[in-house]
């Protein structure tokens, strides 16, 4: 068992590391894997119909940052990659919401 008691002294140093509740962190983490195991199914179902894949797309990448989203509004010493990853998010919805609107404009939908 000095496995588990390797997990549960990184879980807890969580807390002093990053200013946060571990068990928030912790639930929000592991709660959010079904999720993005359905949003991420979502979007290659979508994929493979050749329908949209913004919004399964912009909600699989929600779940996968959830927990460091609540890091960054609880958080202390985040690091650089989470910033990264969310900015990225960020300028694919844009991206992705201005090509659908230029495109039903196009066809007049």
């Amino acid at each position: 068992m000095e496995w588990w008691e390797s997990v549960k002294a990184w879980f807890l140093s969580l807390g002093e590391n990053y200013g946060v509740n571990p068990f928030i962190f912790g639930g929000i983490y592991l709660g959010a894997i079904p999720f993005f195991i359905l949003c991420l199914g979502w979007t290659i179902k979508n994929i493979r119909k050749k329908k949209s894949v913004v919004l399964p797309a912009l909600l699989t990448g929600l779940f996968f940052i959830s927990a460091y989203l609540y890091l960054i509004i609880a958080g202390k010493n985040i690091p650089v990659w989470v910033y990264i990853f969310i900015g990225l998010m960020v300028i694919y919805g844009v991206y992705s919401t201005v090509n659908k609107i230029k495109g039903k404009t196009k066809t007049g939908e």
